[in-house]
């Protein structure tokens, strides 16, 4: 099990890099103010506009990063800051979550896809640790026959997350990329406030990076333990 701590910590380490980088990112750009003067809720319900999206509502949402789009409720759900605030990291967040809306109304097959994954991750994720960990335990102490089958599984639920990991990967750098491409063509930003709406999303982006390739990498050492031992 050393080696699964390892892999933890190294994980855990680069997230907080990561993390921390975002948040003082999103804190540079909170002090570069849009010439426009347009809240982070003005602009997404502009983009919803300018798409021809009239059913979904813009909404503000406790919390800090908390900002998502609700495909059920059809809902940009904005963090109060970015809801309320008129500066290129509300821009560039307000945009990336229309972004999701867009995707969701022209059916993009990557968000389809993870939309169906949703229920089924929710359920692995559950019990995956549990199957994975109550494998290795009875390989050791019980039966190494009964333990390897409990490890599989587990392995194929971890499996399910890891998938998904990596299915959100297009998800999110599409909804960035609309949201980069509609700010520029629009004209909403100037020189300075793209770059800097530009710089914010992609270190949004990198937390789904780590995230996933940590899941892959946990992943794979799983899989080794039931490889060596069967």
């Amino acid at each position: 099990m050393i080696g699964y701590y390892i892999i933890a910590g190294l994980i855990f380490v680069v997230s907080l890099y990561v993390s921390n980088k975002l948040k003082s990112k999103f804190k540079h750009y909170s002090k570069v103010h849009l010439q426009n003067g347009m809240s982070g809720r003005e602009i997404a319900e502009k983009m919803l506009r300018d798409n021809g999206i009239n059913d979904v509502k813009v909404i503000s949402t406790p919390g800090q990063l908390t900002d998502h789009y609700n495909p059920s409720k059809k809902t940009v759900n904005l963090s109060e800051a970015v809801y309320t605030q008129r500066n290129a990291a509300a821009a560039a967040v307000a945009a990336h979550e229309v972004g999701h809306a867009i995707q969701h109304a022209n059916a993009y097959s990557w968000l389809k896809m993870r939309s169906q994954l949703v229920p089924v991750v929710q359920v692995a994720s559950q019990f995956s640790q549990w199957a994975i960990f109550g494998g290795l335990i009875l390989m050791t102490m019980v039966s190494v026959g009964v333990g390897q089958t409990v490890l599989l599984i587990g392995i194929i639920l971890y499996g399910m997350g890891t998938l998904f990991s990596f299915i959100t990967l297009p998800v999110e750098y599409d909804a960035s990329k609309r949201a980069l491409v509609w700010l520029e063509t629009e004209n909403m930003l100037n020189a300075q406030e793209h770059n800097a709406a530009e710089d914010s999303l992609k270190w949004a982006a990198r937390t789904y990076v780590v995230a996933a390739i940590g899941s892959l990498a946990t992943l794979l050492y799983f899989l080794s333990i039931y490889l060596g031992r069967e």
